[in-house]
């Protein structure tokens, strides 16, 4: 499936391959940080079949739980948060679904590093909804 990436501000442009049954959730407490929330969801790319269209991600390096450096990259300007991979070689980045225009399609279908989840993540349906605030 191909998918089309733009950061908050539209400074980066990307798009990438993937195969949306490859979407997952990771809980660790790394994603919980750098996201601002619960949990991240991403779905990997081959190197081959990422191109950044436009723009110049800022990478900030960090040494995940299971020890592996990784590259954090985001948009230096708006801070979203883009990819995730080897900080050497990368074979493959993690695309973060949110800035993805195809985001509804990416529904995820594992979860990772699940000793970190908050307890409350597993069932929001019992939560008052609103379409506006």
């Amino acid at each position: 499936m191909k998918v089309h990436g733009q950061c908050h501000c539209g400074e980066l442009v990307y798009e990438a391959e993937v195969d949306p049954a490859q979407a997952s959730i990771c809980h660790c407490k790394d994603c919980q940080i750098l996201t601002g929330t619960a949990y991240r969801v991403s779905v990997p790319a081959k190197a081959e079949d990422f191109r950044i269209l436009n723009g110049v991600p800022k990478i900030y390096v960090k040494t995940a739980e299971s020890g592996n450096p990784r590259a954090q990259a985001f948009c230096a300007t708006c801070g979203t948060p883009i990819y995730a991979s080897d900080v050497k070689h990368p074979a493959q980045f993690n695309l973060r679904t949110g800035p993805l225009a195809e985001r509804a399609q990416l529904k995820p279908r594992r979860q990772i590093w699940c000793g970190s989840a908050l307890d409350w993540v597993q069932d929001l349906s019992g939560m008052e909804m609103r379409q506006k605030s």
